[in-house]
């Protein structure tokens, strides 16, 4: 188990868990997919453009949660800010899935890019 921010118990993911996020996102298109009003170029745009509208549901609820809009006050919580990050990262993950079929591999390496360029060389460990 390991612990967010707020000090809570979370579990920690496992490749049986990665699985289960790819094959949920992919259940997740074939639903939006069926239930799609327009297609083509145009969907995959409108697609793509939900992930703009998750970000500013994100804004707003950090807003929020921060009280910065004063003729609102406190009107979100931390926990309401977590999820709409959620919602960001499953609308992106969604939007990747349709633009490609093996949303699974391109994002696996495009991670592996990302973490070979930022993170320091891993050590072996002492005995």
């Amino acid at each position: 188990m390991s612990h967010n921010q707020t000090g809570t118990d979370t579990d920690t993911a496992s490749p049986e868990a990665t699985a289960d996020l790819w094959d949920t996102i992919d259940a997740l298109w074939r639903w939006l997919e069926a239930g799609q009003p327009i297609g083509g170029r145009e969907g995959l745009l409108l697609r793509v453009l939900k992930l703009s509208e998750e970000v500013g549901e994100t804004a707003q609820a950090v807003i929020g949660a921060t009280g910065q809009n004063p003729r609102k006050g406190i009107t979100h919580s931390w926990d309401d800010v977590q999820a709409e990050l959620c919602d960001v990262v499953i609308t992106a993950l969604i939007a990747l899935r349709t633009l490609t079929p093996d949303a699974r591999e391109v994002f696996a390496r495009h991670l592996d890019r990302v973490a070979r360029r930022s993170l320091p060389p891993a050590t072996p460990e002492a005995p």
